[in-house]
């Protein structure tokens, strides 16, 4: 660790090969598991997250930024949507990509709630699950990006919910099942954000509208 501590991943690969040789050598020391590092790193802003055997840059791979303030959102949603958003990364910091990304997907469809009883033209938002609620707003804004984008999240909504896709909601198919890599939570976790952003400026709008 002394002759490499001018070269971060270097550091960090002989400080976690240190504390492994220690657990090797004597199992009764306390030595921070790889949860605990990687959620150091993460806390610090190092860049870089622990993938034994690799260790990754994460500089290229940031969080999509959510709006923390919406106007048509009362504070008790808002503080749910931003402590579920700061669990979501603190899962991903941790190496624990499939919680991440489990947790993002409990975000979008209590999200999806909001719109419940929202007038849309001449109707109202009837459905009180998910795939209801986007197929109410779907039926009444045919042809919009509104349309197109819930037809892409009732997709990755289904995708991520299968036994052979995702495997998220309703468990993994133990056969065929591969474990999420951390690229893949990274990618999912991302995409439902953009999508949770997004849908937090479209209820704005069809509130005020």
């Amino acid at each position: 660790m002394a002759e490499s501590a001018k070269n971060a991943p270097l550091f960090i690969e002989a400080f976690y090969d240190g504390c492994e040789s220690l657990a090797k050598s004597d199992p009764e020391l306390a030595i921070p598991d790889l949860a605990r590092i990687n959620r150091v790193l993460a806390e610090h802003n190092t860049g870089y997250q622990i993938d034994p055997p690799n260790l990754i840059s994460v500089n290229a791979h940031e969080p999509i930024p959510v709006q923390e303030r919406a106007i048509s959102l009362d504070e008790q949603a808002q503080d749910l949507i931003q402590q579920s958003l700061r669990q979501s990364e603190r899962l991903l910091a941790e190496g624990l990509g499939r919680q991440a990304v489990q947790e993002s997907l409990w975000l979008l469809e209590s999200l999806s709630t909001a719109f419940q009883g929202l007038n849309i033209g001449a109707a109202t938002v009837q459905g009180k699950y998910f795939n209801k609620i986007a197929e109410d707003l779907r039926k009444h804004h045919k042809g919009t990006t509104l349309d197109q984008v819930l037809n892409w999240l009732t997709t990755l909504h289904g995708y991520l919910s299968s036994p052979t896709g995702g495997g998220i909601r309703h468990g993994a198919d133990l056969k065929g099942g591969i474990a999420m890599q951390p690229n893949e939570a990274r990618l999912f976790c991302n995409l439902i954000r953009s999508y949770v952003s997004y849908l937090i400026a479209e209820h704005e709008k069809l509130s005020n509208s």
